[in-house]
């Protein structure tokens, strides 16, 4: 007996970016907006309870930018790239944006840095399926604090630098900062769903 299946396919192992995701304008309006918000400590899936945090893997200082009519136009803009990502390359069922967007420090005197990790987890994060970053500094102006997405065996890539680019990957693709070792890099996460992969 046969058995066959939908046969669809797509492209799971690769991201999409944007070279002038966020233009030189809208970085300056971005980063007047950003004054206003109030910082965090970052963590991770699974950190304890008790607010213990695990610095080996993640050191950075975070900011959460609400659902607001200041914002609209940045969740916007991200949720056109996202579409044209997906119709792209994966096809996946997203539904909605499940958090909201994340702003993020890493500072070379903290030795800010994000080990290998996926976005995928319990909870909320069960509901991940595509994850964009956006880099906030220019090339220049630290050292360090690459973005690099595994893709199987010894496939690392080292994606594009600069401020204003924009990256779109696979929620459960292994990814990671490296340690800054000098300056700040500034960026932004964002998380799209709705339900489990389909």
């Amino acid at each position: 007996m046969a058995y066959s299946f939908k046969r669809d396919q797509n492209d799971p192992q690769q991201y999409y970016w944007f070279e002038s995701g966020l233009t030189k304008e809208e970085l300056i309006k971005f980063n007047n907006l950003i004054l206003n918000l109030e910082y965090h400590d970052a963590t991770i899936i699974g950190d304890s309870a008790s607010g213990e945090k695990s610095l080996d893997v993640r050191s950075s200082k975070i900011k959460w930018i609400p659902h607001s009519n200041d914002w609209t136009w940045l969740y916007n803009k991200f949720q056109d790239m996202i579409t044209e990502a997906n119709d792209e390359l994966w096809n996946f069922n997203i539904y909605d944006i499940v958090e909201e967007i994340q702003y993020t420090e890493y500072h070379a005197s903290d030795s800010g840095h994000y080990d290998w990790h996926q976005d995928i987890g319990p909870g909320d994060a069960s509901l991940r399926k595509i994850s964009l970053t956006v880099q906030l500094t220019d090339s220049d102006l630290y050292e360090g604090g690459d973005l690099e997405i595994w893709q199987g065996g010894e496939v690392r890539d080292k994606t594009p630098r600069g401020s204003g680019i924009v990256i779109i990957f696979p929620s459960y693709m292994m990814h990671r900062v490296t340690p800054v070792t000098k300056g700040v890099r500034r960026s932004l996460v964002l998380w799209v769903g709705g339900e489990h992969y389909k």
